[in-house]
């Protein structure tokens, strides 16, 4: 079987237009509009680059024997360079790793779930209107972890904190009050987020 690295530039645009056709329609094209898709006219060529990903781990097979991405399908490069939010400085690097979003963000998908911010209250700790917070579905916090909480039929995130022998839910934002003296209950723990521009 080939090697990935041979044509590595051809390689990666190829990958990159089928992850974008992917991320679009959350779906792999058919063999037919692959060729279309990454300007390749023969069926050969198609199915030597679809056998190389297989042997690189960026596709496999499911039960019913149609491709299917791995995860290593979906990971992006991580630059080894840094980029200044002060002075501007040379670049350094030109290389990197690579990194999956969904496994970083997302420990356990089958009790994440994904919530949208609305209020700032938490702004001092850089949660803002709009805001999608990645939770992790439990009961149980600790002291220090900012959660969603249920109040009153309604969720709401702070951070959890303890007075007096009393847990109580302290916002990050001096125009808010902390919640004392009420029950709440944890729906989960924010363990990430993300935000659109």
């Amino acid at each position: 079987m080939g090697n990935f690295d041979n044509d590595r530039e051809k390689n990666l645009e190829w990958l990159g237009k089928l992850r974008d056709y992917f991320a679009e329609f959350q779906s792999l094209p058919s063999y037919r509009y692959m060729q279309d898709l990454l300007g390749i006219r023969s069926k050969e060529k198609i199915g030597n680059f679809i056998s190389l990903l297989k042997d690189e781990g960026f596709l496999d097979l499911a039960p019913d024997k149609k491709i299917i991405p791995t995860d290593r399908f979906f990971e992006v490069t991580l630059s080894d360079t840094t980029v200044q939010a002060g002075t501007m400085t040379q670049m350094m690097g030109d290389g990197g790793t690579t990194v999956n979003l969904q496994r970083v963000l997302i420990k356990k998908p089958s009790v994440t779930e994904i919530i949208t911010v609305r209020g700032n209250s938490m702004i001092d700790e850089h949660i803002a209107d709009g805001d999608k917070v990645i939770v992790e579905k439990r009961p149980l916090a600790n002291v220090g972890d900012i959660v969603v909480a249920i109040l009153n039929d309604e969720q709401t995130v702070k951070t959890l904190g303890k007075e007096n022998g009393e847990y109580v839910l302290i916002p990050a934002n001096k125009n808010f009050q902390t919640i004392r003296n009420k029950k709440f209950e944890i729906f989960g723990v924010v363990k990430g987020l993300y935000r659109i521009y």
